[in-house]
């Protein structure tokens, strides 16, 4: 209950300090996982301590930044430049040394990896689109926020939220700055948006 009613307040909060307006979302395609839940009924995702056994079996520095340079394109709203950023994405995921990880937790580190390259993928088929790319995105941005909590950072890291994309279903995502810049609108709505949490 309680959880319940801090989220509500941030929720609030949020969408004071962004634009007022309405806004008509394009609904994601089949391909598209969606988060389904609102912030009043579920909790964001916690990003807890993690041991330094497990930081120190994964290395995710190489696929953070990967990331973090996808979400600076769409900020900008640079396409090309998210194409460009997802296809290192994708190589930076295969080129992570996943041979140390711990025999349980292998089939997370697999089934969060796999996802993220996919969305990575049709961010990067998607030049050009940068509605389809933004939309791609949220969900590779749920992938990233559940491997680091997982596997760790030695980054520090912001976990923001815009209560204006997705009906406020989806518009989550990690930045590597305190300030607001917004992936999902760019220019548009750039400061549209609050923190809920440092990483770290």
């Amino acid at each position: 209950m309680k959880k319940i009613i801090l989220s509500s307040i941030l929720l609030a909060a949020v969408l004071v300090s962004c634009n007022q307006k309405n806004k008509e979302e394009q609904t994601p395609n089949s391909e598209v996982e969606t988060v389904t839940k609102t912030v009043e009924t579920e909790a964001v995702e916690e990003i807890t301590a993690v041991s330094d056994a497990v930081k120190a079996s994964l290395s995710t520095e190489a696929i953070i930044n990967g990331y973090l340079k996808i979400k600076n394109a769409l900020a900008n709203d640079k396409s090309k430049e998210a194409t460009a950023a997802a296809n290192d994405f994708e190589k930076a995921v295969s080129a992570t040394n996943s041979s140390k990880i711990d025999s349980k937790l292998i089939d997370k580190y697999t089934t969060i990896t796999e996802s993220a390259k996919k969305q990575a993928s049709l961010i990067a088929t998607n030049d050009g689109k940068i509605v389809e790319q933004r939309i791609y995105f949220a969900v590779l941005s749920k992938d990233v926020t559940s491997l680091i909590a997982a596997f760790g950072t030695s980054k520090k890291l912001y976990q923001d939220y815009c209560p204006m994309y997705d009906q406020g279903k989806s518009g989550y995502w990690i930045s590597e700055i305190k300030e607001i810049r917004n992936p999902y609108y760019g220019s548009e709505m750039l400061t549209c948006g609050g923190m809920i949490k440092e990483i770290k």
